[in-house]
């Protein structure tokens, strides 16, 4: 075989092991309440799952360019694909909650260390003529691989068991393992970056990430600044995260290279990356939570919205590759024309109410689809383009951070939204009934399920008639909550919009922006 080609092969083992450890993430979060009764897990340990892994998760992201260049990126790859299998496999079999978290976290490292690693060796063994092919293969992580989770959810949890979110890991790693095998190239080791090591940033990372997320993720259920440690927590963050720019900003050989964010087309791509993955929760998380919540659907019967998502990125990706690639394409305009069509999925979907079905979803969803397929294709491009080869381990670190910060800022935010907003929702409706209590007999029903709730005398119409409408004006709240979530998304997507206008400047394809470099 042609010694150019080969590391093709080292990439798509890198792909499928990117694949693999996204699925194991976000299939067992919708698979959770499935989890925690397999497992025997209450609510609090519960927490701590879903917490433990995206704490990990940001770490390994930060770290692992570093590891991958000084172990060498075979070894390395082989490294995580181990240690995301045998973190995955164990968890259904183990009773004891302290170990269980323990493989958790392990397992959030692994899904770490996976994604830079693609950008890393995407950015290494592609020629500028096919490096939009490498772009639309990472571009995968972001569009394609969060929206295969519902379906399989569907398949292990509803049809299969439950214990295959985690025995899944185990054919795509052995691929995985396959393809890296024969097609990564060998390369000594480079111990000696252990002399100039920044273990005052890996310490930083550690200890300012960790506390960051784990404040996000665990705020709201310890009632924030009420609780001892969520102060503690936020202390450590607001004085880790300074020194750690600091330090990264003075250090010979950092993790992070803030340098680059001079460069007007990879800030861009640093900001729009992370937003756009917090943007994302508009297309997956509340169409799901919105079916799950008012109409009671097991992922069987809600995963088609999120596969409808997938099967446009597999058009929609390989198509931007080929019109990216022409010279009088310019990929500001392209990224503007996604961020509309976020912008109109996120006011579409604002309309949610408790009727809506799946129906009335895909429509909003298709716009969720296409537009973030031409967004994050063409942040990418215009992120690279302005990097050589040897910057690519710092642009990994530097771009994937925040990308898996912006998965737990998602969590947060939906929790802040659910309780202001669900509070304040929850405080008129419930006002609103007190007033007009006496006109509930005559009043026609909210839902088509249940008769009116009182009697012309004032009494329950039967005895669950006020249990009915407590649960009815339950429902309005939650409706009313999602709408505003995807209002406060829609902020973010004309953010970007501004930002798009206003940043970036005018790129071109590899093959001739990187000739004339």
């Amino acid at each position: 075989m042609d010694a150019d080609k080969k590391p093709l092969f080292g990439l798509a083992g890198v792909i499928v092991l990117a694949l693999a450890t996204g699925l194991n993430e976000q299939v067992s979060s919708q698979s959770l309440p499935d989890i925690m009764g397999g497992l025997g897990l209450s609510h609090d340990p519960a927490t701590w799952f879903s917490s433990l892994y995206s704490t990990s998760e940001v770490i390994g992201l930060a770290l692992s360019p570093w590891l991958g260049i000084t172990f060498s990126l075979r070894r390395f790859i082989f490294f995580v694909i181990t240690l995301a299998t045998l973190s995955s496999i164990f968890i259904p079999f183990i009773q004891s909650v302290p170990v269980l978290l323990m493989l958790r976290s392990l397992q959030g490292l692994s899904g770490g260390f996976a994604i830079p690693l693609l950008m890393t060796v995407a950015l290494r063994v592609l020629a500028p003529k096919i490096r939009l092919i490498g772009l639309a293969a990472y571009a995968s992580t972001a569009t394609l691989f969060p929206y295969l989770s519902g379906a399989l959810a569907a398949l292990w949890c509803d049809l299969v068991g439950w214990q295959f979110a985690f025995f899944q890991v185990v054919p795509l790693a052995a691929i995985a393992l396959v393809l890296a095998w024969f097609g990564m190239p060998v390369d000594a080791p480079q111990y000696k970056r252990f002399r100039k090591i920044d273990w005052r940033g890996m310490l930083l990372v550690i200890v300012g990430f960790s506390s960051l997320t784990t404040l996000l993720q665990q705020g709201d259920r310890l009632d924030w600044f009420n609780s001892p440690f969520i102060c503690v927590l936020a202390l450590i963050s607001a004085v880790s995260l300074p020194l750690f720019v600091v330090n990264e900003w003075f250090h010979e050989l950092p993790l992070f290279k803030f340098q680059l964010l001079a460069r007007r087309n990879f800030a861009y791509g640093a900001v729009t990356l992370p937003v756009f993955v917090l943007t994302s929760i508009a297309s997956t998380s509340i169409p799901g939570g919105a079916l799950s919540g008012l109409a009671g659907y097991r992922p069987e019967q809600s995963y088609g919205i999120t596969l409808e998502v997938a099967v446009l990125q597999l058009i929609m990706l390989p198509f931007l590759a080929w019109l990216l690639n022409r010279e009088w394409v310019d990929c500001r305009v392209v990224s503007f024309t996604g961020l509309l069509c976020l912008l109109v999925g996120c006011l579409g979907g604002s309309f949610v109410t408790t009727v809506w079905d799946r129906g009335e979803f895909y429509l909003w969803q298709a716009f969720f689809g296409a537009g973030g397929s031409m967004v994050v294709m063409c942040m990418l491009l215009m992120a690279t383009n302005s990097l050589s080869p040897q910057e690519g381990p710092f642009a990994a670190a530097m771009v994937n951070c925040p990308r898996g910060m912006a998965s737990t800022v998602g969590v947060w935010l939906v929790q802040l939204v659910q309780r202001w907003r669900g509070s304040l929702h929850s405080d008129r409706l419930t006002d609103r009934l007190g007033r007009e209590r006496f006109n509930l007999w005559q009043a026609e029903s909210p839902s088509v399920h249940y008769p009116t709730p009182l009697l012309p005398n004032g009494m329950p119409r039967t005895p669950e008639a006020v249990r009915y409408q407590a649960y009815e004006l339950a429902h309005q709240t939650r409706a009313l909550v999602l709408s505003d979530v995807y209002l406060v998304v829609a902020g973010f997507v004309v953010f970007l919009i501004f930002l798009v206008l206003l940043v970036p400047e005018r790129t071109y394809p590899p093959r001739i922006a990187l000739a004339k470099k």
